[in-house]
C-alpha cells in the first residue's frame, strides 16, 4: 500500500465518527434515548464484527499479546459513555469543543512516549484546529456561565479517553490481523457498555420497534469501519498526526447535521470548517514542500 493511503484511512475512519451524533439525534427524534442508541451501536457493531470474523477467519481468535487491543476497546466504550454524560450537562456544541481537545492531548501522549517536543508545524496545526473548532461549533453564541462543573469534567474526560483510544491503536500486535483486532476490540467495548448503558434493549423489544435500524448504521460507522481503518492507518501515521487528522470528524458532523437535520450554518461556522481543514493539512503540506525542496537542491548539486 502506498504511503499516502495511510493518512487517508485515518481521515476516513474519523469521518465515520462524524455522522454518529446526527444519527443519534435522529434516533432520539424517533422516540429512543441516547443511551439506547449508543448501546445498540456497540452491540450491533460487535455482531457485525463477529460475522466478519466467522466468514473470514473461521477459527478461534488468539488472545496472546492482545493487551493493547483490550485497552483500545475499553477506551472506545469509555469515550461513548462519558461523552453522552457531557451532553446531559451542556449544549452539544460546547461538548464537541471539549471532545476535540483530543487533538493536542493525543499529540501530548505521543511527545511523552517519544520523549520529544512538538514540532513547529504541529503546534501551528493545533492552533488552527482549536480556533476552527470554536467557530465551527458556534461556541461564540453559547453562555458558559451556568454550565455545571460536571459537564466540563465529563467533556474533558471524553477528550482524554478518545486520545487514549487513538494512541492504543498505534501499537500493532505481532501476529494479529486487522479482522481479529476488530472482533476483539468490539467485544471488549460491548462488555464495558453493558455495565454503563442500556443492556435491556436486548429483551425489552426496543430493537424490534426500529432501534435495530439505527444500531446497524451506528454499528457500521461507529465500530466496524473506524476500528478497521484506524487499525491499518494509525500504526503507520503515528498517534500525534492521527489525532490531528481525526479533526475531520467535526466538519463531517456539522455537514451531516445540516443535510439530515436541516440545521443552518453561519458564515463563522463555514470559516471554522475551513480553518479545521487547513490545520489538518498544514503538516502534510510542509512535509511535501520540504521533500520538493530537497529534490531541487539535489538536482542543482
Amino acid at each position: 500500500m502506498k504511503l499516502w493511503m495511510y493518512p487517508l484511512l485515518v481521515v476516513l475512519g474519523a469521518a465515520c465518527y462524524g455522522i454518529l451524533s446526527t444519527i443519534i439525534k435522529l434516533a432520539i427524534q424517533d422516540g429512543f434515548t441516547a443511551s439506547e442508541a449508543v448501546t445498540s451501536q456497540y452491540y450491533t457493531g460487535f455482531l457485525l464484527a463477529l460475522i466478519i470474523f466467522i466468514l473470514i477467519k473461521r477459527g478461534i481468535p488468539t488472545l496472546r499479546g492482545s493487551f493493547p487491543v483490550l485497552i483500545a476497546g475499553l477506551f472506545t466504550a469509555i469515550t461513548g459513555t462519558v461523552y453522552g454524560k457531557a451532553i446531559e450537562y451542556m449544549p452539544a456544541s460546547l461538548a464537541v469543543v471539549l471532545l476535540f481537545q483530543f487533538t493536542w492531548i493525543g499529540m501530548l501522549y505521543e511527545c511523552i512516549g517519544a520523549k520529544r517536543l512538538p514540532k513547529q508545524s504541529e503546534v501551528v496545526s493545533l492552533v488552527f484546529l482549536f480556533g476552527g473548532t470554536i467557530l465551527a461549533a458556534g461556541l461564540i453564541d453559547v453562555d458558559v456561565s451556568r454550565i455545571p462543573w460536571q459537564g466540563w469534567a465529563w467533556g474533558l474526560a471524553a477528550a482524554f479517553s478518545f486520545a487514549a483510544f487513538v494512541t492504543a491503536n498505534q501499537k500493532p500486535v505481532p501476529g494479529m490481523d486487522v479482522v481479529t483486532r476488530l472482533f476483539l476490540m468490539s467485544f471488549y467495548a460491548a462488555i464495558v457498555i453493558t455495565f454503563f448503558q442500556s443492556p435491556e434493549i436486548l429483551w425489552n423489544g426496543m430493537l424490534g420497534d426500529g432501534l435495530w435500524m439505527y444500531g446497524a448504521i451506528l454499528g457500521v460507522f461507529g465500530i466496524v469501519l473506524p476500528i478497521f481503518l484506524f487499525s491499518i492507518g494509525v500504526p503507520k501515521v503515528g498517534a500525534g498526526m492521527s489525532s490531528i487528522l481525526s479533526a475531520v470528524e467535526l466538519p463531517v458532523a456539522i455537514i451531516a447535521s445540516m443535510l439530515l437535520l436541516g440545521e443552518r450554518l453561519t458564515i463563522l461556522q463555514f470559516l471554522g470548517i475551513f480553518l479545521v481543514l487547513f490545520g489538518m493539512t498544514w503538516p502534510a503540506m510542509l512535509q511535501r514542500f520540504a521533500v520538493k525542496r530537497k529534490l531541487r537542491l539535489r538536482r542543482v548539486e
